[in-house]
């Protein structure tokens, strides 16, 4: 990137839906986003309890109760470490809204991405903020910038549980600043408050500029690395050397490893719990069951389960039951022996076998036949297997690992599955919850898949659009991972080069959102989402917002009022399949129903005839 030396003069005077110029040079091409794309990041979803803001979870949360906490933090571990935690939170939460606005607006130049940071912090309510001087090079890495803050909610706080003191007291909103300057420039810019309401001014104002050039920066390097703290990415960093004033956090830096497919992806607590007890299983040799719905990764846990176990370097074996034909289902586990039966030519060792030393994975162990099951609770229960038409018994050492998306105990109450074998595999259950209860996850998934199959595919995808992001967190994802997986690869595939997949390019067989969404309205209401992609298209709903006279040319010229429902819902479905040229599919999607429940009132209508 060219050099770039940016005042933001023009800054302090522009309102926040203009974009910002700069003095000395241009801005590059990519406009800064407007407050109004910022305010369509914020998502509400009432129907399941969750507010997004760029693809993570947000809170409203009473500011007094953020001041009950601060003075509790005081009272308990005095000020300089309670100062300390808050200005650590602050820094996570401005590295981390740096991280996802990147991610939005992948195509917008880093100048304008950092224009809308003082947008963002207003949106979340914390403070306004009014740019009076800034400056910095890309390049060189030098910053300078200064700030106003208006109507400061810790001051707030602050002031009314101590009143007017000798030092600042905006920690949360100076670690913000902090963060989010640092994770743009790339490198540790350090943010004082020289004036402060708490302090008796009528105004708080901000200095920043990299840590090297602060004379005493020790005090604030070391509240910033006191603990090691949360990265943007979710994972554990150690503090780096208090001397080295100029570094970027380790928790700003991207790791530039291309994307496995044996990632485990995930931040939310869902996806920790189930981590966490893997981690406690692991080093043992304890047998392991699965649960959960099809799709949330059951396989992909096993086999981090035996790469993380002692047993990493001998096989893991996998055998999905349900793909297995019942009368092959004994040699392919236990193995055959030469002449056991027509066209067993030759000996051949069984998965057991295989898996000797190591770890065999059971997918959808629920589809085994009671035969099956018997004869599996043996092995499991004796450590050794005897191949079919041989009389030699094999010693095996094996970690077997099962997985099932149906409830085993109720299958076992039903008589439909040994109740001696789901007390020997449920030794260490993990229960794998479902992705619509762990949507803190999707972003994350999301950018996960983008680089897999871009890289898999040779394309070059920028990103997704605003309303593809929100209507993916309202999606139920039936599917789960592996349907999100699915959708993110016919994006990659459908969208063009150079561009950001949107939703005409994901949508397209049936899916239908359940929640609604929605987002901040011109006067600050809660409105419906206009990133929402547009409800499907109904006829009658077409039909009345052209007015009566189509409605009379829809049904015939006859009065609606007068028809039965029955007559009316065939006429509908009759004029769209028309539309469509007989596309059931197309047809059921405009009139808002699944493929299913129109083609069931087609036979239901032609059995009637």
């Amino acid at each position: 990137m060219a050099n770039k030396l940016i005042s933001l003069a023009e800054l302090s005077r522009a309102t926040p839906n203009k974009p910002v110029r700069g003095a000395s040079e241009q801005l590059p091409p990519g406009a800064p986003p407007t407050l109004q794309d910022l305010t369509e990041c914020l998502m509400f979803s009432p129907g399941d309890g969750r507010i997004w803001l760029n693809g993570a979870r947000m809170l409203l949360i009473h500011n007094s109760g953020i001041g009950a906490l601060r003075r509790e933090l005081i009272e308990s571990m005095g000020l300089a470490r309670a100062r300390g935690i808050m200005l650590r939170t602050g820094y996570h939460c401005g590295a981390r809204d740096a991280a996802l606005i990147k991610e939005r607006f992948p195509e917008a130049d880093i100048l304008a991405l950092f224009a809308a940071g003082p947008i963002i912090h207003a949106i979340e309510g914390a403070v306004k903020v009014e740019p009076v001087h800034f400056e910095f090079d890309m390049n060189l890495g030098t910053y300078y910038g200064e700030f106003l803050w208006h109507h400061s909610s810790e001051d707030d706080e602050h002031i009314a549980q101590y009143g007017i003191g000798t030092e600042p007291a905006c920690w949360m909103q100076t670690g913000y600043a902090t963060g989010y300057t640092s994770a743009m420039v790339g490198r540790l810019i350090l943010y004082r408050e020289v004036e402060c309401r708490s302090t008796g001014s009528s105004i708080c104002r901000l200095i920043g500029k990299p840590a090297e050039e602060w004379d005493d920066a020790e005090a604030d390097l070391a509240d910033l690395n006191a603990e090691p703290f949360v990265s943007t990415g979710g994972r554990s960093v150690t503090a780096h050397s208090r001397s080295d004033k100029g570094a970027l956090p380790t928790s700003l830096l991207v790791d530039p490893t291309p994307a496995q497919d044996s990632d485990m992806v995930g931040i939310s607590s869902a996806f920790n719990a189930a981590c966490h007890m893997l981690r406690r299983v692991a080093p043992t040799q304890a047998t392991v069951l699965f649960t959960g719905e099809s799709g949330v990764g059951k396989e992909m846990f096993a086999r981090m389960l035996h790469r993380i176990s002692p047993r990493h370097d001998e096989p893991f074996v996998a055998i999905n039951c349900a793909a297995i034909p019942e009368n092959l289902m004994e040699s392919e586990l236990f193995g055959v022996e030469r002449g056991a039966y027509t066209g067993a030519t030759q000996s051949r060792a069984g998965r057991f076998e295989r898996a000797d030393g190591g770890t065999l994975f059971l997918d959808e162990i629920a589809t085994l036949s009671l035969v099956a099951q018997g004869k599996l609770l043996r092995a499991l229960q004796e450590g050794e297997v005897e191949r079919v038409g041989g009389s030699r018994t094999l010693k095996v050492d094996v970690r077997v690992v099962a997985a099932t998306n149906v409830d085993l105990r109720a299958a076992a109450q039903r008589g439909e599955f040994r109740e001696d074998l789901f007390f020997r595999l449920n030794v260490f259950p993990i229960h794998l919850p479902p992705l619509r209860e762990r949507k803190e996850d999707i972003p994350l998934l999301m950018t996960h898949f983008l680089h897999r199959f871009t890289q898999r595919h040779g394309r070059q995808i920028s990103g997704f659009t605003p309303r593809t992001a929100d209507t993916l967190l309202a999606y139920d994802f039936p599917g789960n991972i592996r349907e999100l997986q699915n959708l993110v690869e016919r994006g990659v595939i459908s969208a063009p080069d150079g561009g950001a997949i949107d939703l005409a390019h994901l949508f397209t067989s049936g899916e239908r959102l359940a929640q609604p969404m929605f987002s901040i309205g011109t006067r600050g209401q809660l409105a419906a989402s206009p990133n929402d992609p547009p409800p499907a298209r109904h006829a009658t709903s077409a039909a009345a917002s052209t007015g009566s006279g189509a409605s009379l040319e829809l049904f015939g010229g006859k009065d609606p009022s007068r028809l039965s429902l029955q007559e009316i819902e065939d006429t509908i479905i009759d004029h769209c399949l028309g539309e469509v040229k007989g596309n059931v599919s197309e047809a059921a999607r405009r009139l808002g129903l699944t493929r299913a429940q129109l083609s069931y009132r087609l036979s239901r209508r032609s059995a009637s005839e």
